[in-house]
C-alpha cells in the first residue's frame, strides 16, 4: 500500500454542513476527512484521453478476442490474430 504524507489543514464550513458531513461519514463508516478526499480527488484527477477512450472501450460491450496464456507460444499466436 502507497503510502501518502498527509499534513493537516483548516478549512471553514457553515454548521449545517459541518454536522451533514459528519452524518455521511458515519454512515459510511470512515472519517471526514477520507470523505472529503475520495470527493475532490476525482475533481483533481481526471484520467487522460488515452484512459477515457479505454472506459468507453471496455463499456461498449464490443467482445475482444480472446488472449490464450496457456503457453507462451499460444500467447503469441492469440495477439497476432
Amino acid at each position: 500500500m502507497e503510502t501518502t504524507r498527509r499534513r493537516r489543514t483548516t478549512i471553514s464550513l457553515p454548521d449545517y454542513m459541518l454536522t451533514d458531513l459528519a452524518g455521511e461519514a458515519r454512515r459510511r463508516k470512515t472519517t471526514i476527512s477520507k470523505l472529503l478526499e475520495d470527493f475532490v480527488e476525482p475533481v483533481l484527477y481526471k484520467p487522460n484521453a488515452e484512459t477515457l477512450e479505454a472506459i468507453e472501450e471496455a463499456r461498449s460491450g464490443v467482445e475482444m478476442p480472446v488472449v490464450d496464456t496457456s503457453s507462451y507460444d499460444a500467447f503469441v499466436k492469440s495477439i497476432m490474430q
